[in-house]
């Protein structure tokens, strides 16, 4: 079986856990291949005894969820051991097995000056803020480019860990102090924090690249979970504003250890509308009564920072190029049922810049910044959604709506979100 892999088509929070979580049952790995807790995944689970259940998660794949599923943390991930274990902790105090998580020993960890650095370094910026979440993700991906980062495996050879430590802390410690006036944490300040949770992680560490190349030779499925998306991509996302590491489908390989012809679907995931969080450039934001019904009818607040998203209405310009850029072969559109109730719904089907129509993604920000949405105005519908199951059950104007958005978009929509929970999607062309 190939691998398959599942990337957000926008500026994340299209909805990637509650898609992970729906093939979590059909596959046998679920791989975190990039990013670390500065996104989160929400799943909403219908118990049998008809309870919901409510997960939100930030650095663990979604597949922690499913049982006989195997999680695994992928090599291109940067670990915060303290949300680890946290995150562990408040799973099996719910109930949820843990014992099969994986985590690769070339994954880089994060370390308390990285954290530190993050913060004040944002602060510093002031205006020209990035809009980071402060959690150490870029710095630490930053020392992973300039080989002196901290990887999982160190952990377990304190000598190491104290030489890379002592390399680190020569630059970084005057930088704090000298700089931004902040003190830097000692050598064994830092090492000790490193180590307070190495004997707990230490049976759940492997060579995942070549664990999840076994699983594949014996025919298991693997399914590659992106933290983030597209247009937040460190090479291909609206950069500078994004994130710092590659959240597209090549980013799954190199994140995984699984090599490009083993994976042959791409399953992109867009939402109905558009939400981004942080600085940058936005075509279709909306700063009416408009985003606001949005924002309200899809509780559009971080996963991990609780920050309200910015909202705005469907941009098929960009799920056009995330659908080449990836090699989109399928989408998923989210949370579809948050438009009911709209008589009309814009979608952005290009742009103008300075007078010039463009149907594809400006090649210079210059222009981005400054790309005014062209619109498709749509007949909306009133009927409640939530409980369809086919899309036969949908109304005449939500099948439209879809069908119209498919065409704009370079790839089939094969499943439509129309709630929540885990069940409250409308299957349209089988997955796997």
């Amino acid at each position: 079986m190939p691998a398959i892999a599942i990337i957000g088509a926008q500026w994340g929070d299209e909805g990637k856990g509650k898609a992970t979580d729906l093939l979590g049952s059909s596959v046998d790995y679920v791989v975190k291949f990039n990013g670390g807790n500065n996104a989160g995944h929400t799943v909403v689970i219908n118990t049998p005894e008809g309870k919901t259940e409510k997960y939100a998660l930030h650095l663990l794949p979604s597949g922690i969820l499913t049982p006989g599923c195997t999680p695994v943390i992928g090599n291109g991930v940067v670990v915060d051991l303290d949300v680890l274990i946290e995150e562990l902790d408040g799973l099996e105090a719910r109930g949820v097995d843990t014992s099969r998580l994986v985590i690769s020993a070339n994954a880089h960890v994060i370390a308390d000056y990285n954290r530190t650095l993050d913060k004040v370094t944002e602060r510093f910026l002031g205006s020209r803020r990035l809009g980071t979440t402060g959690r150490g993700i870029g710095p630490t991906y930053a020392d992973k480019m300039n080989r002196i980062g901290i990887r999982i495996q160190d952990l377990f050879d304190e000598k190491i860990l104290r030489a890379k430590v002592e390399g680190a802390l020569e630059l970084k410690g005057q930088v704090l102090t000298k700089i931004y006036n902040r003190r830097a944490p000692s050598v064994d300040e830092t090492v000790a924090e490193l180590l307070t949770h190495a004997d707990r992680i230490r049976p759940m560490v492997r060579d995942t690249g070549l664990l999840l190349n076994q699983a594949l030779d014996r025919g298991e499925t693997v399914l590659l979970e992106a933290g983030q998306a597209t247009l937040l991509d460190v090479d291909h996302g609206t950069y500078p504003f994004v994130t710092s590491s590659s959240a597209t489908a090549g980013g799954a390989c190199t994140g995984s250890g699984i090599p490009p012809m083993r994976m042959d679907q791409v399953i992109g995931i867009v939402k109905a509308y558009t939400t981004r969080v942080g600085e940058g450039p936005f075509p279709t934001e909306l700063f009416d009564d408009a985003g606001e019904h949005l924002r309200k009818v899809g509780a559009e607040f971080g996963t991990t920072t609780g920050r309200p998203r910015r909202c705005g209405w469907y941009d098929a310009v960009i799920a056009r190029y995330a659908a080449r850029v990836n090699g989109v072969t399928d989408f998923v559109l989210t949370k579809l049922d948050v438009l009911t109730g709209l008589e009309q719904v814009p979608v952005c089907v290009a742009y103008d810049v300075k007078g010039t129509r463009h149907d594809e993604m400006p090649v210079n920000q210059t222009d981005f910044h400054h790309a005014v949405p062209i619109y498709e105005y749509l007949p909306g519908w009133s009927e409640d959604i939530s409980g369809a199951r086919t899309f036969e059950e949908l109304p005449a104007n939500a099948q439209a709506y879809v069908r119209a958005v498919e065409q704009m978009s370079g790839a089939r929509i094969s499943a439509v979100g129309v709630g929540p929970s885990r069940d409250a999607t409308v299957v349209v062309h089988p997955l796997i």
